[in-house]
């Protein structure tokens, strides 16, 4: 059975006096999820705006990728199933 969706995400970046502050918004039709996140620059490191964007653009969408995989493992639980192990390796497993 075929199945196709769109799911729409907006990113939103302010920043501020040294502040970058994210917010990614999932719209995924019947549900939607935000992201957040935030860098600051160091008072003795140069500002780099485009630096502090990726940092806190990157922590946002990092937030909403743990909400999308809590959410998935809390559906397979509700279905009676067990959900995955989500913890990563890194190296060669033992």
């Amino acid at each position: 059975m075929p199945h196709t969706v769109e799911w729409k995400v907006r990113l939103y970046l302010f920043e501020d006096e040294g502040t970058t502050k994210a917010r990614v918004v999932l719209d995924a039709g019947a549900a939607s999820l935000t992201g957040r996140g935030v860098a600051r620059c160091n008072p003795a490191d140069t500002d780099v705006p485009e630096i502090g964007d990726e940092l806190a653009a990157g922590r946002a969408l990092h937030d909403l990728a743990q909400q999308l995989v809590s959410a998935a493992e809390r559906d397979i639980e509700g279905v009676g199933a067990t959900a995955p192990s989500t913890r990563q390796f890194v190296g060669w497993p033992t």
